[in-house]
């Protein structure tokens, strides 16, 4: 079983949010921000990781999801 993750990576110009093992992406963005924050509220809904990955590929950064469900105080 694969662990739930959405990564987003560059494609040509531009750059795309895809599902961990997935061939399509789920989403194709002209820039990087327009991307995260794409893939930021995908991996919210779903319950995901985030992965952020840089022009050559690599992993920058990674991001949780955060619980909505649970109370500020």
């Amino acid at each position: 079983m694969s662990r739930k993750e959405h990564h987003v990576v560059p494609n040509g110009d531009g750059w795309s949010v895809k599902r961990a093992g997935a061939t399509r992406a789920s989403v194709n963005a002209n820039t990087k921000a327009e991307a995260v924050r794409i893939g930021h509220v995908i991996s919210q809904r779903q319950g995901s990781n985030l992965r952020i990955h840089g022009k050559d590929g690599r992993i920058q950064s990674a991001k949780k999801p955060v619980n909505s469900s649970r109370r500020k105080r």
